[in-house]
């Protein structure tokens, strides 16, 4: 494990420190799993650019013409 230091307004400091109070853990566990939410969003992000970038146009349109003209099924409308 890696330590590490960072430098965070006093009023950013405080509310953490609140937030994992409320939470019921550390302010270290508050920010560790902070970042770990963050570093999933950007990756998360990353692998769906990476898999659009693969796709054509043309496939996605050949199966929206196979779908059938028809209404909605119950529960499925648009409100």
């Amino acid at each position: 494990m890696t330590a590490l230091t960072i430098r965070l307004p006093d009023s950013v400091h405080a509310r953490i420190k609140e937030l994992a109070a409320r939470d019921g853990v550390s302010v270290n566990q508050f920010i560790a799993s902070a970042a770990a939410e963050k570093m999933a969003s950007v990756m998360t992000l990353d692998y769906l650019r990476a898999e659009a970038a693969q796709g054509q146009r043309a496939d996605f349109l050949a199966v929206l013409d196979r779908t059938p003209d028809a209404p909605p099924l119950p529960g499925d409308e648009r409100v």
